[in-house]
């Protein structure tokens, strides 16, 4: 087959639309071309990448016409880093950019076509957002570092002062930084399997208390009472040091087993008004400030007056659940994690809610046993993994008849699929909210609201 470009072509393009991830849209002989880090209205030099029968990606080498709305990234590592997709720029041209990913996804993937699109939930100060940071280690025995994938690479970009992350998670990272150098800590070698240390992981509250999680590879680290004391020394917030084991030949950063090195088992932070205690795998949303306004927006789509049954599908740790336990009859929340089902019930205990309940195991088989029992809610809550909720869910779900389906998503082609399944079952799309949970990066958190 014969395409119009050839990888390693070079072209002049003009940019006609925002793609997704900090990428623009243009045309070439009627073949679409995406083109990284590239704005609508701009004029590039480019290097074709990829081609594919109905796309083609491409490199920006040149601006050569650039967009009002670019501006100079404040990160030096912008660009490089795997994180930072949008940096180049500005504020306002990112929340739109996300916006137009999100309803095109909807209306391309998801054949969804009427339904009210509201604007972006954006924030005021895009800056050290994240209460969750994770660290890779990498580079060589005599000189490790800890840093962020790169972008389209496996290679490591060494940074411990991310402006993403709290002032305490880079200390934290600068001090273990410095202990693996010190103590000759061997960083985690994908290929070869050898080393000790593979991630730092790094959870803070409002109160500005931390959580240091050590993910090593086997059960010894070495001098790691020489690091504790030195982490106490530099960090008056310490209040947990645990070591998470990954032996597994896995991308999954946490193991299954913990074990703690000092101080208490968990964080507590508190979130629209009530208390959650966090242990190292409990899942907790990485934006504290977006995440009261995504969750005011989904109690709002729930539309709860007091007597209402909540199913509450991959609940975590209770967050969604409990806020809506103060306006509902009863919650039951389903989660997969055995460690988030204790925290929930401890966190229901702890803020006095007593008309919620917490079941561990895989929603796909607990919720359609529930339904199959005659459970019939009349609000359920779906926010599930980056991978969306199985079949067996989405058809237990509308077998169960709720009156509203409030759907929390972190990815908005899975959330996509997943309403063209519903559709399907007589639950289309009635109102979209994107929330910019995670600024500058390319994602984008979404809450739907679904109802025959």
């Amino acid at each position: 087959m014969e395409y119009p470009l050839k990888k390693g072509q070079k072209l002049e393009l003009d940019v006609v639309r925002a793609g997704s991830a900090g990428s623009g849209v243009a045309l070439y002989e009627g073949l679409t071309v995406f083109v990284e880090q590239a704005l609508p209205g701009e004029r590039v030099s480019a290097q074709v990448a990829e081609v594919q029968p109905r796309f083609a990606r491409a490199r920006a080498e040149e601006i050569l016409a650039p967009s009002p709305r670019r501006v100079q990234p404040l990160c030096p590592h912008a660009g490089r880093c795997g994180g930072c997709a949008m940096q180049f720029m500005d504020y306002e041209a990112h929340g739109q950019a996300l916006s137009a990913q999100v309803e095109q996804q909807m209306r391309r993937l998801g054949g969804q076509q009427d339904f009210i699109m509201l604007p972006i939930l954006r924030m005021e100060q895009p800056w050290r957002y994240r209460n969750k940071a994770v660290f890779r280690a990498g580079g060589e025995a005599d000189q490790p570092c800890l840093g962020f994938v790169g972008r389209g690479t496996h290679a490591l970009v060494p940074v411990t002062d991310c402006i993403l992350q709290t002032e305490e998670a880079c200390a934290v990272a600068a001090v273990v930084e410095r202990w693996m150098r010190e103590k000759r800590i061997l960083p985690y070698d994908e290929r070869t399997r050898r080393g000790t240390l593979r991630h730092l992981m790094v959870r803070t509250n409002r109160a500005g208390q931390v959580m240091v999680v050590m993910v090593t590879v086997g059960d010894a680290i070495p001098a790691h009472e020489s690091l504790i004391a030195e982490l106490r020394a530099s960090l008056p917030g310490l209040v947990s040091v645990v070591q998470n084991i990954n032996p597994r030949a896995t991308q999954e950063i946490l193991g299954r087993k913990n074990r703690l090195l000092y101080g208490q088992e968990w964080l507590e932070d508190e979130l629209m008004g009530l208390r959650f205690r966090l242990s190292p795998l409990s899942f907790y949303q990485v934006n504290r400030t977006q995440t009261e306004r995504l969750y005011g927006q989904a109690l709002e789509f729930a539309a709860l007056s007091g007597g209402e049954t909540v199913v509450d599908a991959y609940c975590g740790a209770g967050t969604i659940g409990l806020c809506m336990a103060q306006k509902a009859k009863r919650v039951v929340g389903i989660e997969i994690v055995p460690d988030a089902v204790r925290d929930a019930k401890e966190n229901a205990r702890r803020n006095g809610v007593e008309n919620a309940e917490f079941l561990a195991g895989a929603c796909e088989k607990v919720l359609p046993e529930l339904v199959g029992g005659g459970l019939k809610p009349d609000v359920v809550v779906l926010d599930p993994p980056h991978r969306g909720c199985e079949p067996a869910v989405l058809e237990a779900v509308a077998r169960s008849g709720p009156r509203r389906i409030v759907y929390v998503s972190c990815n908005p082609a899975t959330l996509a699929r997943d309403l063209k399944r519903l559709s399907a079952l007589g639950y289309p799309l009635r109102a979209l909210r994107p929330c910019d949970m995670f600024p500058w990066t390319g994602e984008v958190e979404c809450v739907a609201l679904i109802y025959s």
